[in-house]
């Protein structure tokens, strides 16, 4: 085989809701850099090199084009358009991926995560042919059916599902063939449905999504340190 060409799709669709701001979240300044650009600027520093696509909303590209030209980032990036739905953001960007490759897709607001974590997810995938990241619940979990009932589940059988969820191209372009079902709720859900097993790395708990204000206040105060 080929040795895989390496690509990261950092997917920035979000809007700025639950942040309680008309600015979207991956826009927003972290310790003076927008989250985003922390987010790529974590996988362009990283030994696999990969080739990073940027997945916007159309009405966010001219939000980019000043934002780039404010902070002066200079690393290579292809921008394309994102789609009404994650599942719609992800294929477009498979467009664009012909090779051989192993493909990371992460949240734009994830920008936590360590260089160690996304080495480990390329190196899983390239020996499993995907890698999802997830960590075990910390909390006591129960299960609420359609009636409301609810009962308790065994803690140590729930992962929280994290990115970047790591992927064959292979994989990933037959998972994405389909029509978009409303229980596609992240890439691995996607691939499973296309009759794959998917293949859990160990996340990191600082690798959380920035949702709410404060997470940001976290975000911003692990930084620092």
């Amino acid at each position: 085989m080929d040795k895989p060409i390496f690509y990261a799709v950092i997917v920035a669709g979000g809007s700025g809701t639950r942040m309680q701001t008309s600015t979207p979240k991956q826009f927003l300044l972290l310790n003076g850099l927008p989250i985003v650009m922390h987010t790529i600027l974590k996988f362009s520093k990283n030994k696999y090199q990969p080739q990073i696509i940027l997945v916007l909303a159309k009405n966010h590209l001219d939000t980019w084009t000043k934002l780039l030209k404010q902070f002066k980032l200079k690393t290579p990036i292809t921008v394309i358009e994102g789609g009404n739905e994650r599942f719609y953001s992800v294929k477009n960007s498979l467009n664009l991926i012909n090779e051989n490759a192993i493909v990371a897709i992460h949240d734009a607001v994830r920008p936590l995560l360590s260089d160690k974590l996304i080495s480990q997810c390329y190196q899983n995938a390239i020996e499993k042919n995907n890698a999802v990241c997830a960590l075990p619940s910390n909390d006591s979990v129960r299960w609420v059916n359609s009636k409301g009932q609810n009962k308790i589940l065994a803690r140590n059988q729930v992962f929280l599902i994290q990115t970047p969820q790591v992927f064959t191209i292979s994989q990933l372009k037959k998972a994405y063939s389909v029509n978009y079902l409303s229980t596609f709720t992240d890439d691995a859900s996607v691939v499973e449905h296309a009759g794959f097993t998917i293949n859990l790395t160990e996340g990191e708990t600082q690798n959380f999504k920035i949702t709410h204000p404060i997470d940001l206040k976290i975000a911003e105060s692990l930084l620092s340190q």
